[in-house]
């Protein structure tokens, strides 16, 4: 099971089969649960060997996430970022468990979330004050520029009110994490992206537009 993991010229690897961590990215992968199966999506899109999956058979607990950590020289990271094939804040309680953990280990080590934005829907509540202190970046996937082609892309179970959700999470993150990034892959075309960054500019945040990956 890749509980800890990063990416590589091959795919994706286990950091325990690295010769060498260090400024290694650290991804940490806790659920396959998500409320969107986005079109675009690994999961959806690409077959893995069983060697070199992401899918979890069973979740691993907040406690052997952070035993697995213990097992590394957390100062040679360069960043450990919570990402699989899931959605993390499914499981923002022990995200947040584990992130102060590695804050009480090394205060400046750079931790991300990259999440849907779906987080306050899943939880019925609003989970951003729980991120401050212990996250420093949250990554989020914005998409589409309008509420309709986002649902189309993302077929999230919350439906039409995904988009707006999403969007309200971006500026409530704000108050409590240092860096709020909106993210949109680049075939959608520089009309888009500009309205993307229209959306952006609006909230205060900043906008990435990454390369799509096959």
């Amino acid at each position: 099971m890749m509980i800890l993991y990063t990416l590589h010229s091959n795919g994706y690897i286990d950091i325990g089969n690295l010769d060498n961590l260090k400024d290694v990215h650290v991804y940490v992968n806790l659920t396959n649960r998500c409320p969107c199966a986005c079109t675009f999506c690994l999961r959806q899109t690409k077959e893995m060997s069983e060697s070199n999956t992401l899918w979890l058979k069973q979740e691993p607990t907040a406690k052997e996430v952070m035993t697995e950590f213990q097992q590394y020289n957390i100062n040679d990271f360069a960043e450990v970022t919570f990402c699989g094939f899931g959605e993390p804040l499914t499981r923002v309680d022990d995200v947040v468990q584990i992130a102060s953990f590695l804050k009480n280990c090394r205060q400046d080590l750079p931790i991300r979330i990259n999440t849907n934005g779906l987080g306050n829907l899943i939880n019925e509540r609003d989970i951003t004050p729980q991120l401050e202190g212990c996250i420093d970046t949250v990554s989020i996937s914005l998409n589409a520029p309008d509420e309709n082609e986002y649902l189309e892309l993302t077929r999230s179970r919350f439906g039409i009110q995904s988009f707006d959700a999403m969007l309200e999470f971006a500026g409530k993150c704000k108050d409590y994490v240092l860096h709020v990034v909106l993210t949109v892959v680049d075939i959608i075309g520089d009309e888009k992206i500009q309205k993307c960054q229209k959306i952006c500019d609006d909230l205060g945040v900043q906008l990435r537009v990454r390369p799509f990956e096959v």
